[in-house]
């Protein structure tokens, strides 16, 4: 399991814009550099994220191997409801990460 760091705040008011923060541990090795014994190492990235707010997208991403390791996100959302925001990353060998935390609307 990949170390996370999210920035959500705890409450906002029903409507107003709120700026998320998100940033995942991952090499996010592109496949085309070669390792220590001359080889190319495999691929190995995050190809998706999403952020759903009580089961609704509310944000996506689709990533690609230019992308530098652990990789930072930044985008503004609204919500009308409190609910369960879950953060989805998705990407290559069966990767797949959800985070969920609590937001209070006021």
């Amino acid at each position: 399991m990949a170390r996370t760091l999210i920035h959500l705040p705890r409450s906002v008011r029903k409507g107003e814009p709120f700026e998320v923060r998100v940033l995942i541990a991952h090499p996010m090795e592109t496949g085309y550099r070669p390792g220590a014994d001359g080889k190319v190492l495999p691929r190995d990235i995050i190809r998706r994220f999403q952020c759903r707010l009580n089961g609704e997208p509310v944000f996506g991403a689709e990533l690609h191997p230019a992308i530098a390791a652990n990789p930072y996100l930044s985008f503004w959302m609204t919500a009308a409801d409190s609910g369960l925001v879950e953060f989805e990353w998705s990407g290559d060998h069966g990767f797949s990460q959800v985070e969920r935390q609590n937001l209070q609307v006021t």
